[in-house]
This record gives structure tokens, sequence and C-alpha cells, in this order.
């Protein structure tokens, strides 16, 4: 059914289930993020990690644009909705900042297993926050292992060389703002708006926040190669242009929670990418730690019964 926002936007028709789009649509998005870490780690070695946070962006801020103004909706903020759009963009400049640095100087595979623990986080301030989301038995239950998970991962950080202390409180820093991003976006006015304009509030704001702070750390440039420029196009164009948008579009078709269950694949192919292309190693203890979150994220994620 089709219904509208405020100020005449209408919105898509929900489906009950996942149809055969939406699944070939959900493992693009979830390849496009399994990769990412990797693209991100390459590129830190040409540019420096904040500076490249946020020129990507600036670029996705006009992406972004161009595709809602050639779809017909051009960009138009809604009465009473400023607000939240600037404080999700704070909380979304927190995370990629975080986790640029988290990249810097962690492997892929630590970064990967703490990083996508956000379900985890976000599921404990819905309990607390957000109607409807209390914590039912198999999600606490998926608490403690993806928690274990984690634990795991930080106590067993240095085994096969792997990981440092200051990147990993960096990934667990980004967890906790993608989080706090989730839930002012579920949580505030930002819920009344399309999500590609959710997402233009937080590329717009985090895009000038993400380039000020990088004053602070360091020259903006390393040893920039066009490896590093390609990159950073594809970190404007696929990842935050287009696969958020893909996500966040999932979202609002499809029922969350299914489309969440999926959740779990992206920390394990991260892990895989790491270890695929970049050579990192992962042995027993990275594993132990990627399956224990990826079973936390499906409890968690899995729909309550009905009686």
């Amino acid at each position: 059914m089709v219904g509208r926002l405020d100020g005449g936007e209408s919105v898509m028709e929900r489906r009950d289930r996942l149809d055969a789009v939406g699944l070939g649509l959900l493992l693009l998005s979830t390849l496009i993020f399994g990769i990412n870490q990797v693209v991100i780690k390459v590129v830190d070695v040409g540019l420096q990690p904040v500076f490249f946070a946020g020129l990507r962006s600036i670029g996705a801020f006009f992406c972004i644009w161009g595709w809602m103004a050639w779809r017909g909706r051009p960009p138009r903020i809604a009465h009473g909705t400023a607000g939240a759009g600037l404080l999700v963009g704070l909380a979304f400049s927190a995370e990629f900042l975080c986790l640029f640095l988290a990249l810097d100087r962690t492997t892929v595979v630590m970064s990967s297993i703490i990083f996508y623990s956000m379900p985890l986080w976000l599921a404990v301030i819905g309990h607390f926050a957000l109607p409807g989301e209390r914590v039912t038995g198999a999600k606490a239950a998926g608490l403690a292992v993806a928690f274990a998970g984690v634990a795991w991962a930080l106590a067993h950080r240095g085994a096969g060389g792997t990981g440092s202390l200051g990147g990993d409180i960096f990934a667990l820093g980004a967890a906790l703002g993608w989080a706090l991003t989730a839930y002012i976006a579920r949580g505030s006015a930002m819920a009344r708006v399309r999500p590609e304009m959710q997402l233009l509030w937080m590329v717009g704001v985090s895009g000038p926040v993400l380039i000020g702070a990088s004053f602070f750390f360091g020259p903006w440039v390393r040893a920039l190669e066009w490896l590093h420029v390609a990159g950073l196009v594809f970190q404007v164009v696929v990842v935050v242009a287009g696969g958020m948008i893909l996500w966040l579009w999932l979202l609002a078709r499809y029922p969350a929670s299914t489309v969440a269950s999926f959740s779990f694949l992206t920390p394990l192919l991260s892990i895989g990418f790491g270890w695929l292309l970049l050579g990192e190693p992962v042995g027993p203890e990275v594993l132990i730690a990627g399956v224990l979150v990826a079973v936390g994220l499906i409890l968690i994620a899995r729909p309550p019964r009905r009686r």
C-alpha cells in the first residue's frame, strides 16, 4: 500500500516477505559492505583516514543530490526535521571517523568482528528507548553470544600478529556510533523522511565535520597513487551513494527483521576478503569470534514468535 509522508511525499509499497528481486539486491548490498573495509584500508595508505572519510561524504552528497533531482524528488528539508538531521549527521561523523582510524591501525579481520557487532548495541539502546523493541529471551541470548564474540576477539587480538589495541577501540567506537546513528534515524523526526534524504543529511553534515577534524590528524596526502583514487571513487559512488541507499530502500520496502537477518553475512565476508585480498591471518581465535558474533546477530534479528 502506498501512503504519504509530510509535505505530500509518497511512500513506496511495502512487501510482507522477501521476493526474488529483494533477495538478489540484499545479497548485492551484503557483498558491497563485505568488501568495503578492504577498500578503506587500501586507500588509507594514500590518504589520511579522516580526510579520506570527509572527501567520501562530500562526493556522496553531490551524487545523492543529483540522483534525487534526476528522480524528480529534489532535496527538501521537511518541517521539524532540521535538528534531527544535524544530530544524525554528527553521529554519522563519529561513526566513520572511528572506523577509518580503526582500519589505519588494525586489520580488516579484527575491525569487522567488532564493527559489525552494531546490532548488539542497537538492541540495548532499543530496549530502553524504542517502542516495541524490548529484549526478548532470544534477543537476550543473541546479545550474550555476540558480546562473547567481541570479548573473545579483544582478548585474542594478538593471535597471529593481528590487530592493535588502539585500532580495536576505534572499531568499537565506530560500532557504537553506528548504533546511535540508527537509533536517531528511527527514533526521531528522521523517521518521517525518505531514506535518501536521511542519507543526504548524514553525508551533508559529516563532510565538513570530518574535513575540519582532519586538520588534527596529520598531512592529508600520504603515498597517493591511482589505485587509491579509484578506491575513493568506489567508496563515493558504489558504497555510499549506491550501497547505503539500496540498504535503506530494502529496509523501507521489506520486513526489517528479514533484511537485518542477512547482517550476519557481512562480517564473515569481510573476514574472508581481508584474508583473500590482503593476506591477513585468520586463525582459530578469529573464526571463533566471527562465528559467535554471526550467531548472536541471527538471534538478535530473529522476529518474535507470534502466538
